[in-house]
């Protein structure tokens, strides 16, 4: 919806919206035009090319890389429009699976890039299109099995802080990225207002902007994020929104508990590939009172039972003293919940630990 103009059409109409023009939007509609604004702010990220035509792919990738690269349909595909092959053959395969309309109009025209290295942290931040307002950093679970196996989905869990990525760099990492491309998109007569998300791969050890380069930016909340990152907002979120409409964030004060959250995603079986839905979910009501549950692919039927509805069904969230409790107690309570083929990863925060 703001790919195609949503807070345009709104505020023509007299609303106000919170959230990017359908110009500044396109940091999340395009990857490439992505990569384009970072190359202009000096932002560090992955060298790639584009592509529509999957002949120059093929050669590009064979005179290129020695390792495989990494294939992203350019458009929007739901969070699943990225593919990261095993070897060469497979980012072959890959490119003719997208250019030949995986993900229709998304992947028309697909970029090829290198492949970084590190652990991936999310970034987000408030903007009222020239101050950035960070948010407590996070790490997300893309992968959809234990170890980081399996295809790549919306997102299987996650957790703040990461112990790799303190908050206390924030000035540092959101100034050397956020930053340079909100100035970027002004320049350009395309102000970015709302939540500027960046997906980071953190590279341990390196200083100053070489130890994050960002894999790609979404112009909204992040999902799982935002569930284990709004709950440690102590100030009004509305004061915020409306701080950045006003362009007035810099005179808004943000406070954060920081207290360490754990959010567990549990799954239709078979997810992100094919899955059943209409499956009665119990022990809803089993939950401890401070552990939050976010329904995501869930409908309630007429006699008022919950059944899924959706690959990603709920996620279970805590908080505790230590990231060890957040853990401990986000597990304990997802276990209380059932749904026939419930799958959820057993290893969500476990490498800090």
């Amino acid at each position: 919806p703001l790919a195609a103009g949503m807070v345009d059409e709104l505020e023509a109409a007299g609303f106000a919206a919170f959230g990017p023009s359908r110009a500044a939007a396109q940091l999340e509609a395009s990857k490439w035009f992505a990569k384009e604004v970072m190359e202009r702010a000096g932002v560090a990220t992955a060298a790639g090319r584009v592509f529509r035509d999957a002949g120059e792919a093929h050669r590009y990738i064979d005179q290129t890389f020695a390792e495989p690269p990494v294939i992203k349909a350019d458009g929007l595909a739901a969070g699943k429009g990225v593919i990261v092959p095993d070897d060469l053959p497979g980012a072959h395969a890959a490119v003719d699976e997208l250019l030949a309309g995986r993900f229709g109009a998304a992947s028309a025209q697909i970029v090829v890039e290198e492949r970084l290295t590190g652990l991936e942290a999310s970034a987000m931040a408030f903007v009222d299109g020239k101050t950035v307002s960070p948010m407590p950093f996070s790490c997300d679970y893309k992968r959809a099995l234990d170890g980081d196996r399996g295809p790549n989905t919306g997102g299987m869990g996650v957790y703040s802080p990461p112990g790799f990525l303190s908050n206390d760099r924030a000035p540092e990492i959101y100034g050397a990225v956020h930053e340079p491309v909100v100035e970027a998109m002004a320049k350009a007569q395309a102000p970015f207002r709302g939540i500027l998300y960046a997906g980071l791969m953190v590279q341990e050890g390196l200083p100053g902007p070489k130890a994050a380069s960002v894999v790609e930016f979404n112009c909204r909340f992040g999902d799982p994020e935002t569930q284990v990152v709004l709950p440690q907002l102590q100030t009004d979120l509305v004061d915020v929104m409306e701080a950045c409409l006003a362009g007035r964030l810099a005179e808004q004060a943000l406070e954060w508990s920081g207290e360490p959250t754990v959010g567990v995603v549990l799954a239709s079986g078979g997810y992100p590939g094919s899955y059943e839905t209409g499956k009665p979910i119990s022990g809803l009501d089993a939950v401890d009172a401070d552990v939050a549950v976010f329904h995501a692919g869930t409908t309630v039927a007429d006699d008022g039972a919950v059944l899924t509805s959706g690959g990603r069904v709920l996620t279970v969230v805590a908080h505790g003293p230590t990231l060890a409790d957040a853990r401990a107690r986000a597990y304990d309570n997802a276990a209380r919940i059932e749904f026939e083929g419930c799958t959820y990863r057993r290893d969500i925060a476990l490498r800090e630990l």
